[in-house]
């Protein structure tokens, strides 16, 4: 999955957490989940991107 395509996917989740926290609230259970799912694809995001922000660092 391209970085581009992710970010699309992060951001599609991250409204659709927006939607059921408004709905439900911030501690319903389908709320957290939908967290949970998020932050998965964040951590994801940042450990695809982490060694290109490595290696830009090192030849700085």
């Amino acid at each position: 999955m391209s970085k581009q395509e992710l970010l699309q996917i992060i951001e599609k989740k991250r409204a659709e957490l927006i939607d059921i926290v408004l709905k439900n609230g911030l501690n319903s259970t389908i709320s957290l989940k939908y967290s949970q799912e998020l932050d998965i694809l964040l951590t994801q995001y940042i450990k695809d991107d982490y060694p290109n922000h490595h290696k830009k660092k090192v030849l700085s």
